[in-house]
């Protein structure tokens, strides 16, 4: 028998987060086993009249290739999927891995090789500036593991933070988006926290649900040299397969000039990637009142209900500090209570305090009115 929340989910994919008109491209690329939902999405792109193509990739097997990868190799592979990608229209990534330390042992230098020769033309080139496109994990023993919960209880709460009403939740984010635009100065504030830095100009998104499953963020990027102080994030992050914790930074106009974590050296030499990736090209405000505690997972982290993310490397277009790196690695720092709280400021006026909107319009989007 059909799970429904499947259905359900791989209809909000289709019809919500990308909306498949007649006649377009959708590539649907999974990583990892799980077929289910893959059906069930192919189904609903036929439905709605569009083409599916489907992408299987096996994260081993990807492991495989990496560590045996040149230059040449990729640019070629680059070559090949990047004129696929010129052909989409839509695009919903899917990625269930059963081991996030899977590519943990590729070489650095491989890796760095592979998001620049590879993945920023590919994706955040082509894919990200010409396509509708949606990304999200699938639920298997691996999450729930990272999670701390059985198997059965992580996809009970999967399928209530992915299939939540997003329509309410985009016009909850009205207010905030709003509120970015017309900020100048930012001011973060908390244990080992006190950062600022100006979004004058830049405009805030809205991502409820178009972009991310789960969503749940308005984002911006600070003017590039603007940012001045430190941050201590208080999530451990994944990178390549690397964990990292209790990461730090010390910014002196716009650069991120001394990094600290509990690998210090890996740290610094991801940040040594290119110019960019010592600067901002993201500042997020996370709140799906469903996503409490960081599970080493990004696309559930940086939505944690009372969070923020302030990412070096790469800007998006739309809010574009002019910031370009082949990096954007999203941390995250957690300000509720249990966590240490914390302020945000703008133009000098607290807008959150400890996790949760003081400020009367941006009330929606406190956990008891998107639930």
């Amino acid at each position: 028998m059909k799970d429904p929340r499947i259905q359900k989910l791989a209809e909000n994919l289709v019809s919500y987060s990308v909306d498949v008109q007649p006649g377009e491209n959708v590539l649907i690329e999974m990583i990892g086993s799980e077929k289910d939902l893959i059906k069930a999405v192919v189904e609903e792109v036929g439905k709605a009249g569009g083409h599916a193509f489907v992408q299987l990739t096996d994260r081993t097997v990807l492991r495989s290739m990496l560590k045996y990868a040149t230059r040449e190799s990729l640019q070629t592979w680059a070559e090949i999927d990047l004129n696929r990608m010129k052909q989409m229209d839509c695009y919903i990534g899917i990625r269930a891995g059963e081991n996030v330390n899977d590519l943990s042992d590729v070489p650095e230098e491989n890796m760095k090789l592979y998001n620049s020769v590879y993945s920023h033309p590919v994706h955040s080139e082509q894919r990200v500036k010409h396509t509708k496109w949606v990304v999200l994990r699938y639920p298997n023993a691996s999450m729930a593991q990272l999670a701390n919960v059985s198997t059965e209880a992580f996809e009970d709460f999967y399928f209530a933070v992915c299939n939540l009403d997003y329509a309410k939740m985009d016009k909850a984010q009205d207010a905030l988006a709003e509120l970015m635009n017309r900020t100048d100065k930012v001011r973060i504030f908390g244990p080992g926290t006190d950062l600022t830095f100006s979004i004058k100009g830049i405009g805030g998104q809205k991502c409820s649900g178009q972009r991310n499953i789960p969503d749940g963020e308005v984002y911006t990027a600070p003017v590039r040299d603007s940012v001045n102080g430190t941050i201590s994030y208080n999530a451990a992050t994944l990178y390549n397969g690397i964990t990292f914790e209790n990461v730090k930074f010390r910014f002196e106009n716009g650069k991120i000039v001394e990094a600290t974590s509990n690998d210090t050296t890996r740290l610094n030499d991801i940040l040594d990637s290119d110019d960019g990736a010592r600067h901002i090209g993201e500042f997020a405000i996370g709140f799906n009142p469903y996503i409490l505690h960081p599970m080493k997972d990004i696309l559930f982290d940086e939505k944690i209900a009372g969070s923020l993310h302030f990412t070096p490397g790469q800007a998006y277009e739309v809010t574009d500090n002019g910031n370009r790196s082949s990096i954007h690695w999203d941390l995250v720092l957690i300000q509720r209570p249990e966590y240490g709280g914390g302020e945000i400021y703008f133009d000098d006026i607290l807008i959150r305090k400890d996790g949760i909107f003081v400020l009367p319009e941006l009330e929606g989007l406190n956990p008891e009115n998107l639930k």
